[in-house]
């Protein structure tokens, strides 16, 4: 199949096409949950291929599935959705009351996609509407911007009761797990099940270069898994490894607040002993050197709370 490269502007809503396909695996379905014709939904579909100037779907299999470069464009299309979405309401809200200080957030990826919107409306719920945006992006970018003064605060992963950087101050505002998850069987089993002596299991990781691996390979190496996991496909975005895991290619650990509308959904199981999961603190942090009195005031209520939380559990 012949790919030319589109250079008109691109319809972001063809991303919402290219997620119906691949839940589905099927044009007919996905067209009809597009309230499209197959042949319209199918042309679309092509466009973006153009855009991309790639193949993003494997036709030669049934169901069909996305290829490498389709689950990549997803991934970054859908956060890409979720941003412009988020943006669209700050710049109302800003529009409302132009005198208002905007405070960024940098976040990496995986928290951005789900934890971060509903953190920050139930921030708002309690402290009050705040005007902010987000920055989605690896760790070190985020913390090269906080220490430049770009973002205000830093949302991240990091082991349970130890702090990301010493240097930093940063407060716990969440709590996470990884959790091994693959594809169901038809019986809602796991499709890779490690008590049924499986090994050689296929394993999609995060890459070297991503923080949150090196949170989970403390768990790896105690229980020896490096014997028992063959790696397959290497990411440092976690929606990718999602997206890969959802369509049966093997086992990714994942954060739980991502994967958490899938294993509702079946879309994915959890599989492995619980002692492979891995406890994370969610932890805000902040350049103290660079605050203002919009930030200052956060800061001081979200300590409050996080104090007042600690009593309660005491």
């Amino acid at each position: 199949m012949q790919i030319l490269h589109y250079t008109k502007p691109m319809d972001v809503s063809l991303f919402r096409d290219l997620e119906r396909l691949a839940r589905t695996g099927n044009f007919t379905q996905a067209a009809a949950q597009s309230n499209l014709s197959q042949p319209a939904f199918s042309r679309r579909v092509k466009t973006l291929e153009n855009w991309v100037g790639t193949l993003l779907v494997d036709r030669s299999r049934q169901p069909v599935r996305l290829t490498e470069a389709g689950h990549q464009i997803l991934d970054a299309g859908l956060q890409a959705l979720s941003r412009i979405e988020q943006e669209r309401s700050q710049i109302l809200k800003t529009q409302a009351l132009p005198d208002r200080y905007v405070v960024t957030f940098g976040a990496q990826h995986s928290i951005g996609w789900r934890f971060y919107p509903n953190w920050l409306q139930a921030l708002e719920d309690t402290y009050g509407p705040i005007l902010s945006r987000l920055r989605a992006d690896d760790l070190p970018n985020c913390l090269q911007d906080l220490e430049n003064g770009v973002v205000d605060f830093v949302i991240a992963y990091g082991p349970k009761s130890g702090a990301l950087d010493d240097k930093k101050a940063s407060i716990v505002i969440g709590t996470d797990r990884l959790i091994p998850v693959c594809k169901p069987n038809p019986d809602s089993t796991p499709a890779f099940d490690f008590r049924n002596g499986q090994t050689e299991t296929p394993f999609l990781r995060f890459g070297n270069a991503a923080a949150i691996s090196a949170l989970l390979e403390p768990t790896l190496a105690e229980h020896k898994l490096g014997q028992r996991l063959r790696p397959i496909y290497e990411n440092s975005m976690a929606g990718a490894l999602r997206m890969r895991a959802r369509e049966g290619d093997g086992v990714a650990w994942l954060p739980e607040t991502l994967v958490a509308p899938d294993l509702e959904a079946g879309l994915l199981v959890a599989t492995g002993p619980k002692e492979w999961e891995v406890a994370l603190e969610i932890r805000l942090h902040r350049n103290e050197s660079r605050t203002n009195h919009t930030t200052r005031s956060i800061w001081t209520y979200l300590e409050r709370s996080a104090k007042e939380d600690r009593l309660s559990d005491s």
